[in-house]
């Protein structure tokens, strides 16, 4: 086995909490940063909500604790909701060091939005539109200018390096399709969601859920995969539109006083939730679900929001597009797959269950979002857990010079690169018509029977279509294990919250599907 470079500290992504974490970790040694695509490519630079945190004169950390809490429908770790709640504040104070300029109110500083499910308005946004996209900028910026980070687009990572139930460095495959190895006394994988096996999702094309199985195979436990959270409203655009990701029509714009209607320009949210249209986002979800099964067609109107363009400047091109004009006309929407609240299980601090491998951001499964996501805490989190991480990486000691195994080299071939279309295709309308906004037993039977077919075709080999469809399968399998609805998770044959399980799914390589007590 050739090394080809020892680091400090790898960080595998390059969304918000993948740059933070590097930024973080180059104050105690040499980080490599691995961007399986061009580095500017995340989810983290499509979020267009916002980042919550309680800083309003009439807020509170422990009202905002309150509102993740409710939520997460018992599943959040509640010193895990409490702890990055209250960094909160702090990370808002560093990124303005760091220099993220928040939109301003002109009579109270900081501009403060409302959002779904939040007691107060506690949401600060770039440019109205632009949070993820602004955050990512300033730390891009000063991620390429480091002298302790070295920067590889175009490189994903094919596998990690276990050597004696620890994670020791990852082979990753560079832009000529080369199989190389880096080693490190950490590795922090910080690779996003999952969202691109559904048909219609917000999520950036890179968000094929690798993480997910890279962590899996290497021994790591996976947490709570069953919770993925579905947008109310992405914008509806042409069925036969060949765009892999579907634009967001971000909640501060019901913040806003916008209200989901119908067809003959009917409100209906308030025959679902006292909340109406600031219900949480599963609720409104299903709502708009259950009127399209109905034979509705579902639309935004935002046409009495003043200053539409300029409040929401991305979200007005993306209709401008399909010649929609927000000011004059209803905007047609379609709930898509956007967040996974499961992941790979961790700690307070990124720890997975195996040494020295850590995951932070969307990928992870910290405790801190449970059955269902917050609006806006998926950068808090994403940062807070960057900074909680390197706290931790910082103080372990360096590896061995001395390694008790010789680490055998990845089988690798050109196919194992390419995603087949038709696969992928066959996954994403299986996943979202199987299992997606509401789930029932013989769908996800029948969906597992699929996969598990597909499977068989690739064997035992790390291959991008493999992965496609383990990914798939370990959402599913979950899916069908809870027998209750809690949260994002509908079960219309179980349509109630059961104490039963109230409890974790938990899955391993060694142990397909057990569960673990909160």
């Amino acid at each position: 086995m050739e090394l080809n470079q020892e680091v400090d500290f790898i960080v595998v992504g390059s969304g918000v909490a993948g740059l933070l974490c590097s930024l973080f970790a180059a104050d105690y040694g040499r980080v490599a940063l691995f961007s399986k695509s061009e580095v500017q490519a995340s989810n983290s630079m499509l979020a267009q909500g916002g980042i919550a945190a309680a800083i309003g004169t009439n807020d509170d950390p422990l009202m905002h604790e309150e509102d993740t809490l409710r939520t997460g429908q018992g599943l959040c770790d509640r010193e895990v909701v409490r702890s990055l709640i209250r960094e909160g504040p702090q990370m808002i104070q560093f990124l303005q060091q760091l220099g993220v300029s928040f939109d301003q109110n002109a009579e109270s500083g900081l501009a403060l939005g409302m959002e779904g499910a939040h007691q107060r308005a506690r949401i600060l946004h770039i440019g109205g539109d632009q949070t993820g996209k602004g955050i990512t900028e300033v730390l891009l910026e000063q991620v390429l200018s480091h002298s302790q980070i070295t920067v590889y687009a175009k490189t994903s990572v094919h596998e990690l390096a276990v050597e004696d139930g620890q994670c020791v460095g990852v082979w990753v495959v560079d832009e000529q399709n080369e199989l190389l190895y880096y080693r490190a006394k950490a590795v922090v994988l910080a690779t996003g969601g999952l969202g691109q096996i559904y048909q219609y999702t917000t999520n950036h094309p890179i968000a094929t859920g690798d993480g997910y199985v890279l962590a899996y195979h290497a021994g790591a436990t996976l947490r709570d995969m069953e919770f993925v959270q579905f947008h109310p409203t992405g914008l509806r655009v042409d069925s036969d539109s060949s765009s892999l990701t579907v634009p967001l029509i971000s909640e501060a714009v019901r913040g806003e006083g916008a209200t989901l209607v119908n067809e003959h320009k009917t409100p209906f949210m308030h025959r679902y939730h006292e909340w109406k249209d600031l219900a949480s986002r599963d609720i409104v979800s299903r709502a708009i679900f259950t009127e399209m099964e109905n034979g509705h067609e579902i639309f935004l109107d935002a046409r009495k929001i003043k200053n539409f363009s300029s409040r929401f400047p991305s979200i007005s091109k993306q209709c401008e597009k399909i010649g929609i004009s927000p000011a004059q006309d209803l905007i047609p929407i379609v709930p898509v797959a956007h967040y996974s609240m499961g992941g790979i299980a961790t700690d307070a601090y990124g720890q997975t269950s195996l040494q020295r491998l850590f995951a932070i951001g969307e990928v992870a499964s910290s405790g801190f979002h449970g059955a269902n996501r917050l609006a806006s805490n998926s950068l808090l989190e994403g940062l807070v857990m960057a900074r909680r991480a390197v706290e931790r990486m910082a103080k372990l000691p360096p590896l061995s010079s001395e390694r008790s195994i010789e680490l055998s080299r990845p089988s690798l071939c050109a196919s194992d690169l390419e995603i087949n279309p038709e696969l992928f295709k066959l996954i994403r309308q299986l996943m979202w018509k199987n299992v997606g906004i509401v789930r029932e037993a013989s769908r996800l039977y029948e969906a597992i029977q699929i996969l598990q077919q597909q499977m068989k075709k690739f064997g035992d080999s790390l291959n991008v279509n493999r992965s496609l469809l383990e990914i798939a399968l370990l959402v599913t399998r979950a899916a069908l294990w809870r027998q209750e609805s809690r949260g994002a998770h509908f079960r219309s044959d179980f349509p109630n919250v059961s104490s039963e399980f109230q409890r974790h799914s938990v899955q391993t390589s060694e142990h397909r599907l057990s569960s673990a007590l909160l």
